[in-house]
């Protein structure tokens, strides 16, 4: 019997001393095991260096608590893991889930609490062995730092989309959600962002939403190029300090001293965002008594600055049969007036097929009037971004554009040797000044002929940043329509444009991060309802109880003797 004791103190000794080596390790050196196959919960450099940031207490509230549908449920425990990882990184990351519908004296106020702050819910249909039932949830977050609050939106909005494809996007882009919210709230603002006025640009109001979004990560300010005419050398000197230029829907004629202005930043180092239509066509013009309009090419005097960066946009309109739905009455029946929805195909619906960070894993854009983009040889990098579908073609302008024309009948043989035409293209490398060679408009003492490596995008479609308005004239969610309901990832293109240009990669990576999900089927699990019960509870617990009673029958015939 002593001999049996001092070998069990010399078992315990030995594992107490194990224990103390591990703990003594664990304190000295940090590491996260990660068994997924995906390695879905293993933070990027990016995540990692964002969390850095955190040096005061940064307090997450996730709105997804209480009883869930089962979707959303494996939303919650994916944000709640993903989040122990960002909180074992830094224990100044601190979280919660609350449920907003939990207290019913409380609720109403909460609720419109969130609704104020743009956390609006979504109404589920849940499906349960064939039984529906209506739910609410609010798939949001927020994020507050330093008295600082950010929305961090779980769900995403993917059109067409059933809740559980919606739920594996939203995953996929889990950690670019909390990562770039993390960033926004954190980081303090340096990189300038130049919005530019003066040649009949968009109006605020129309980029309200694109310029809520850029204000969230960047500083911006608007840029007149009027004093150009008194003070051009001023103005290029103002137009320096920033780091990006956006020229959104330009409809009057650049004069070459603007070119100039503009070509001179290019050439420093400014980076780009054109959004240009050559066609004057759009929506609001067509909803006359005619139902018609005249669409004709737009001179902007900018085609020998483009020619010069290495491509052009042609003054045609891009015809396509992957299009979005438009709106319109067909007649009455009553009092009341009857809409049908038919596909309009001078709105290309553009689903990207570049595995390039900007686009990676984006949804349905929206284009209204676009026009092609011609790439031409000059030295520079082209990567093409969006092209219309195969079943598309040009029209030539000046035309007539119709709303008849939704009940035209086409084949496949319309579009012989057409199609994927180029509508976005980022550019990249040392572009050459449009005014090389040549009798400069203003005397520039500091002009440079060849430029700095540098970047831009160009979108042959200006309304790509355009947001609708409400009936009080408020700007709705850029890339919603809501003449027919639909979310397009307008926005989501938008930001990954500007950011890449103003070299925030890291996230945009993060974005395009490919996560994959094992799911049940849920057609064949009700098939074998009982079945499945039996192999997911039955079998564990069988399981556990087969190995109790083995351990136990051991126990009792070792210690018996």
């Amino acid at each position: 019997m002593k001999s049996y004791t001092k070998q069990n103190f010399k078992i315990l000794g030995i594992t107490i001393f194990i224990l103390v080596v591990l703990n003594v390790l664990g304190s000295l050196f940090f590491h996260r095991f990660d068994l997924t196959k995906d390695k879905r919960y293993t933070l990027s450099p990016t995540s990692l260096g964002i969390v850095k940031q955190v040096q005061n207490p940064l307090s997450i509230k996730i709105y997804m608590a209480g009883e869930l549908p089962a979707d959303f449920r494996r939303l919650q425990q994916e944000t709640k893991q993903l989040l122990e990882e960002f909180q074992a990184y830094n224990k100044n990351i601190v979280f919660e889930f609350v449920d907003p519908l939990e207290n019913e004296d409380e609720s109403e106020e909460l609720t419109k609490s969130l609704f104020q702050k743009g956390l609006t819910p979504v109404n589920i249909t849940v499906d349960d062995k064939g039984k529906q039932s209506q739910a609410m949830v609010f798939p949001w977050a927020i994020a507050v730092y330093n008295g600082k609050e950010v929305n961090i939106p779980l769900l995403k909005n993917i059109m067409g989309a059933s809740t559980t494809q919606k739920v594996i996007g939203s995953i996929q882009h889990l950690e670019y959600s909390i990562a770039d919210a993390i960033n926004k709230v954190t980081k303090t603002k340096q990189k300038k962002v130049a919005i530019i006025k003066g040649n009949g640009e968009l109006r605020e109001r129309h980029i309200a939403q694109m310029l809520k979004q850029i204000h969230e990560s960047y500083l911006i300010g608007p840029f007149t190029l009027d004093s150009v005419a008194k003070n051009p050398n001023g103005t290029l000197s103002e137009l320096k300090k920033y780091d990006l230029a956006i020229i959104a829907k330009p409809t009057e004629r650049f004069s070459d001293e603007e070119k100039e202005v503009l070509d001179q930043f290019i050439m420093n180092g400014g980076k780009t965002l054109w959004m240009i239509d050559q066609v004057a066509a759009d929506m609001d013009s067509l909803y006359n008594d005619a139902g018609a309009t005249l669409a004709y090419p737009r001179d902007l005097n900018l085609n020998d600055m483009f020619f010069k960066y290495g491509f052009r946009i042609n003054p045609d309109l891009i015809k396509d049969e992957q299009a979005t739905p438009i709106k319109l009455a067909t007649g009455e029946q009553g009092s009341a007036t009857q809409y049908q929805d038919f596909v309009w195909k001078f709105a290309p619906q553009v689903f990207p097929t570049s595995q390039h960070p900007i686009v990676k894993n984006l949804g349905g854009i929206k284009f209204d009037f676009a026009n092609p983009i011609d790439t031409l040889k000059n030295g520079i990098k082209k990567t093409i971004l969006l092209q219309s579908s195969q079943y598309s073609k040009t029209i030539g302008s000046p035309v007539e554009v119709n709303l008849n024309m939704v009940t035209e009948k086409t084949t496949p043989q319309d579009y012989p040797n057409k199609g994927n035409l180029n509508l976005a293209v980022l550019l990249e490398g040392n572009f050459h000044s449009a005014f090389e060679n040549r009798v400069l408009p203003f005397k520039d003492n500091s002009f440079t002929a060849k430029g700095k490596p540098n970047k831009m995008i160009v979108v042959a479609d200006g309304d790509i940043a355009r947001n609708q308005l409400d009936k009080n004239r408020m700007p709705v969610e850029l890339g919603y329509d809501q003449r027919t309901g639909n979310l397009y990832d307008n926005k989501d293109f938008i930001m990954n444009c500007i950011n890449y240009l103003l070299d925030d990669t890291g996230l945009i990576n993060i974005r395009s991060k490919d996560v994959e999900l094992p799911l049940l089927d849920k057609e064949k699990v009700y098939e074998s309802y009982t079945q499945t019960q039996v192999i997911t509870i039955g079998v564990p617990i069988l399981i556990l109880t087969v190995f109790g009673l083995v351990f136990t029958f051991v126990r009792k015939r070792k210690y018996s003797k």
